[in-house]
């Protein structure tokens, strides 16, 4: 099944495309959707592919497409996340090319500020920004501030540091056809792949500005799914250090997200516990501690971060990677 509902018409394309897969997003979709249509940039196509979802995010999609004629609303059988991104890719009609997620929240002024950025460098071929972590609940965790300047991303990202946020990326469409698109052969790390392609034609930044609220949400992965990860994220970077003629080192020894394991969890119930103490909110890192100490109620780390919610005052906004 395709339903589009076209933008703008005849005249001229629209300034950006905004590309959004959405597989299986009922609980999160609709804020993702809003926070898009109400940007105070409204110069856009919104172009959302349905990857074969099973529960109601069709339903719900199709009804913002009959009230927004900015939405091309592509729904068919899935493809997965790769093959998705590719087809918006192909269907965009704007110069630059603005990611989303199915389950983050873009602020309101994301796109009026990328987009006054990259008119004013040239030469910048994707640019991110700071995002807020929040969780499955939307409690907001911390501000998340990646290396803005080019040359501390490329160098980052030869040694395995992904300082680019996928969902928050504006990209000039003409320098990701030139790099080949998102490669099929690179799962779960499709986004890094390209980052390191797109930086041997041009120049990668980051905005030192919140852009948007990015969902951490509570699963976890397998370690031998972690595992598969970083040896895909090693690959990409042989690849890049090949085609660089340069001789790298990769230093990432674990994945980010949670493992499946009890320590894995209570250690990363802490840290999200801990982010949302030193900005600010106490009560969210007390739930955080609880959380940590049902999962291994006799660690002192779990006890410290819950007493210090209690009764500490916070260190301060401060924000991390």
């Amino acid at each position: 099944m395709t339903d589009e509902a076209q933008t703008g018409g005849e005249g001229s394309p629209p300034a950006v495309s905004v590309l959004m897969p959405v597989f299986d997003a009922e609980r999160y979709v609709s804020e993702a959707v809003e926070s898009i249509l109400n940007q105070t940039f409204s110069d856009f196509e919104f172009i959302i592919i349905n990857d074969g979802s099973t529960d109601k995010s069709l339903r719900i999609l199709e009804r913002y497409a009959a009230r927004d004629e900015r939405i091309r609303l592509i729904s068919r059988a899935n493809k997965g996340l790769i093959a998705s991104l590719n087809e918006g890719i192909a269907l965009a009609k704007a110069p630059l090319v603005a990611r989303m997620d199915a389950d983050d929240i873009a602020l309101p002024d994301r796109l009026s500020r990328q987009v006054s950025f990259l008119d004013e460098h040239p030469e910048i071929v994707c640019l991110g920004g700071d995002h807020w972590f929040m969780d499955s609940k939307g409690r907001l965790l911390t501000l998340a501030h990646p290396a803005t300047g080019n040359e501390e991303i490329q160098s980052l990202l030869l040694v395995g540091h992904n300082h680019l946020c996928h969902p928050t990326v504006v990209m000039r469409r003409e320098a990701v056809e030139r790099a080949g698109g998102y490669d099929p052969d690179t799962v779960c790390v499709e986004d890094y792949d390209l980052w390191l392609r797109l930086g041997e034609i041009g120049s990668l930044a980051n905005l030192d500005s919140p852009v948007l609220h990015y969902r951490l949400l509570s699963s976890s992965i397998s370690s031998a799914r972690a595992e598969e990860q970083l040896q895909n994220m090693r690959g990409a970077c042989e690849r890049a250090w090949k085609r660089r003629n340069i001789e790298g080192t990769f230093e990432v020894k674990k994945h980010w997200r949670p493992g499946d394991d009890r320590k894995s969890r209570f250690d990363f119930n802490v840290k999200y516990g801990w982010w949302a103490f030193n900005s600010g909110y106490r009560r969210t890192a007390l739930l955080y501690g609880m959380k940590a100490l049902s999962v291994l109620p006799f660690k002192l780390e779990g006890w410290r971060l819950l007493v210090c919610s209690l009764i500490k005052a916070p260190r301060g906004r401060e924000g991390t990677l």
